[in-house]
Order: C-alpha cells, then structure tokens, then sequence
C-alpha cells in the first residue's frame, strides 16, 4: 500500500452517535459522498454491497466507503455506534479513492469505550433520523461540515484522534486499489481540483497530458460522463457553496478566488446550478 503521512489524510466526522433499531433499519440504494463506520453492540443486520451480502454481528467494527451503493436490511435487534466521515476531495490524496479496505474487522476490547467517547464529546452530532433521505443530501452535507468545524479544537483534535485510531486498524489490512480511471485523466483531475482559482482552459489542459484537443475532450467524458468544461464548472460551484455556508467571505470574492471576473456570470452561473442565487443561499 501508498506510504502515506498524518499531512496526507483530510478527514472530517460529520456524525457520530449510537442507534436501537428493532426490525426498523431498512433502507434500500443508499449510496453517501461519506464513509460510515460502524461498531456493532447487540444483535445482527445485513447489508446488501456490489460483491454480495454481509452480516453484520456484535464486537465487529465495519467500514463502508464513500459512494459505495449498499442497502440496509433488518428483521429484528440490532444496536450500534456509528460515524460518518467525510474526505476533502480537494487534495491531491484522496484515501477512500485510491484503496481497499476490508469491510469487517473484529473489535479490540478498548473499540467500544473509543466509539462512546466520540459520541459524548460530540453530542450534538448525531443524525436526526436513522433515514438516510433525511441528511444525506448536498444542503444537509454543507451545514454538517460548517458544524463540525465549528466544535472547539480540543475536541475536534481528541475525536480526529479517535478516527484515526480506528482507520488504523482497516489500514493495516488495506490494500492499494487498482485505478480504472486513464492515468492522464487522472492527472488533469487533480490539477483542476487545485487550481480552481485559475482560468482552466479545455487546450491547455490537453497539452498538459500531451493529447489533441478533440482528443482529450472524448476521453474525459468516456472517464468521467461529462465534460471537461462542466466538470471544471459543477467543481467550482461546489467550491462556492462550501464557501458561501462556511466562511463570511463576501460573494464578489468568492467569484474572483473562483476565476470569475464578472460577477454577474458567476451569479447566473451559481444559480443555474443550484436554482437560487449566491446570497439567498447564504441566508437559507
């Protein structure tokens, strides 16, 4: 597996909390920009994955990565901790990506007492519904990450803590995933994603992977489904919003740090893509 440093993780906890379900955890294509971990205390459930279906049972730890579509099935008893955890995809690395992890594991004696002490130091920081339709969206997403970062550093430290020392353990049974993305796309994705700040032009990023224009632009919709010019554009608004519900930068900007002169176009821009302009999705 990738040598990678504590400066190569960018992992932030969006929940944390602990659920009682009796036959009441059913939930069908849930499929999260998150990662759910899962420390399982009483009875069993399963969960329906791409390879097959997995029973989950008690003083396992389970992992689910981000984007992964699963669904949910239960009958009877089943309580468990969980957290959700969240990678910035802005970075160069992006370990959710680029590996494998096993999805059950079985739980050192200490797991529990860990997964407790990150629901009480973050009590405020459970799921108001065990429905995934209730806070896995786009707005819900953006006000998690504002309240996350918004906790105290001491206990926004402790609990990074706690998740690394869980990760540790899946870590050291991972493995090193073998990319289907074409290692040129590849490339161009991580220069758009850290030089969103800059005129992004469609010639100069075919030359920079030593393809024609034509060329670069059908294999980046055959790699990606889209094209280059609205994946560069849907990352910038995704940018805008995280933005615009986190910091207190004013609009105009957040248009020129995003590339964009005109701040009129990029209030056309942000509203075709979100159906309301840059200040009302600020208020809202």
């Amino acid at each position: 597996m990738r040598d990678y440093t504590v400066n190569d993780l960018h992992l932030l906890m969006l929940h944390a909390g602990y659920c009682h379900h009796n036959g009441d955890w059913n939930w069908k294509d849930v499929k999260s920009p998150f990662a759910r971990l899962y420390y399982v205390t009483e009875g069993t459930a399963q969960v329906a994955l791409p390879d097959g279906i997995r029973t989950l049972t008690p003083h396992h730890l389970y992992l689910i990565p981000p984007n992964t579509l699963h669904s949910d099935i239960c009958s009877g008893l089943f309580a468990h901790y969980y957290v959700h955890i969240y990678e910035d995809p802005d970075f160069e690395s992006n370990i959710f990506d680029e590996t494998d992890f096993p999805f059950e594991l079985d739980a050192l004696p200490e797991d529990e007492g860990l997964m407790k002490r990150l629901m009480d130091i973050n009590p405020y920081m459970h799921v108001p519904q065990s429905n995934p339709a209730t806070y896995d969206n786009q707005s819900s997403l953006l006000s998690n990450i504002r309240v996350s970062l918004s906790r105290s550093f001491p206990d926004r430290l402790e609990s990074q803590g706690i998740i690394y020392t869980l990760g540790a353990r899946f870590l050291r049974e991972a493995k090193t995933k073998e990319l289907s993305v074409d290692s040129r796309i590849s490339k161009t994705l991580k220069y758009i994603r850290h030089h969103l700040s800059e005129p992004l032009e469609v010639g100069t990023l075919s030359s920079q992977v030593f393809l024609t224009k034509d060329h670069f632009i059908r294999l980046f919709h055959k790699q990606t489904g889209c094209t280059p010019n609205a994946y560069i554009t849907n990352k910038k608004m995704e940018r805008a919003e995280l933005l615009l519900i986190t910091t207190d930068i004013p609009v105009k900007q957040i248009a020129h740090d995003l590339g964009y002169n005109d701040l009129s176009y990029f209030i056309r821009i942000f509203k075709k893509h979100t159906g309301i302009t840059p200040q009302q999705y600020r208020k809202s």
